[in-house]
C-alpha cells in the first residue's frame, strides 16, 4: 500500500487566503469533512466529536462533564477542572474550531451554529469549574471570536430565509454580548478595537440597507409625512392601519 499523500494533495491545492474544505464519502459509506492545510488534510466526522472518539462513553468531553455536573451538582466539593482536564477540553475545542470554520466555508450554517454553541458551552463549563484565572483565560480569550461566528451564522441563516428582523435581532444581541464580555474584563480598549464587533456591525449595516421594506415601514413613512404636512385626518387613518397590521 502506498501511503504517499502527494497524489491526493497535488489535485487539491492549498490556498492560504481562504478556508478550503469539501465533503467526501468515506470507506464506511458516510459523509466526512476534509479541510486542506499547508502540510496536508484534516478529515472530520460531521457530527459528534470531529475525531469520532467517545470520551468516557459520551458523544463529547463536554457532554461527559455536563453529565458529571448534573449527577454531582454544579458546586459539588471536589468538582474542579485541573490543568490536565483543561488540556483535553482545549483539544476538543480546537477540533470543533476546525470543523466550524470548514462548515462555514461549505455554507452549512446550521452546523456552524451547533459547533459554536458546543464551544461556548466548553467556555461556560470552564468558567464554573476552573479556579485558576490564567488557566480560565486560555479559554475565555476566544469568546469574542466564537460568539461572532455563532452570531454571523445565525444572522446569515435567518437572512437566507428572508427573516430579516430575526437576523437583525441576532446581530444586535451578539454585538451586545461581546461588548458586555470586554466590559466585564475591564478592557474598554479591546472593546473599541474589537475586530469581531466591527465585522458584526458592518454586517448589521449591510443587512439594514438591503432589507426589503415592509408594509409597516411604508405606512410609518407616510404617517411621518402626514404629520409634517399637518394632515391629521390622514394621520389618524394611517395610525389605525398600523395598529391593525401590528396585531396580525
Amino acid at each position: 500500500m502506498n501511503f504517499d499523500l502527494n497524489g491526493l494533495l497535488g489535485d487539491w491545492p492549498y490556498d492560504p487566503a481562504s478556508i478550503t474544505a469539501r465533503w467526501i464519502v468515506g470507506r464506511d459509506g458516510t459523509r466526512k469533512i476534509q479541510m486542506r492545510l499547508d502540510l496536508g488534510v484534516l478529515q472530520m466526522e460531521p457530527t459528534g466529536r470531529p475525531d469520532g472518539a467517545r470520551p468516557h462513553g459520551h458523544d463529547t468531553l463536554l457532554a461527559y462533564y455536563l453529565a458529571r455536573e448534573e449527577a454531582e451538582g454544579a458546586h459539588a466539593a471536589g468538582f474542579e477542572l485541573d490543568a490536565a482536564a483543561c488540556g483535553e477540553l482545549q483539544q476538543e475545542a480546537a477540533q470543533f474550531y476546525y470543523r466550524y470554520i470548514s462548515l462555514y466555508a461549505l455554507r452549512d450554517l446550521e452546523g456552524v451554529v451547533a459547533d459554536t454553541d458546543h464551544t461556548l458551552g466548553i467556555l461556560e463549563l470552564v468558567s464554573r469549574h476552573v479556579e485558576d484565572d490564567e488557566l480560565a483565560w486560555q479559554f475565555l480569550q476566544f469568546y469574542p471570536y466564537i460568539r461572532m461566528m455563532n452570531t454571523r451564522a445565525l444572522a446569515e441563516m435567518a437572512a437566507e430565509n428572508h427573516a430579516y428582523d430575526d437576523a437583525i435581532a441576532a446581530l444586535e444581541e451578539g454585538i451586545a454580548d461581546i461588548r458586555s464580555f470586554w466590559r466585564d474584563q475591564g478592557d474598554e480598549e479591546d472593546e473599541e478595537e474589537s475586530r469581531e464587533i466591527e465585522l458584526l456591525t458592518d454586517l448589521l449595516g449591510d443587512l439594514r440597507g438591503s432589507r426589503p421594506r415592509s408594509e409597516v415601514d411604508r405606512l410609518q413613512d407616510e404617517l411621518s409625512r402626514a404629520i409634517a404636512a399637518e394632515n391629521y385626518e390622514r394621520a389618524a387613518r394611517l395610525r389605525d392601519a398600523l395598529k391593525l397590521l401590528r396585531k396580525t
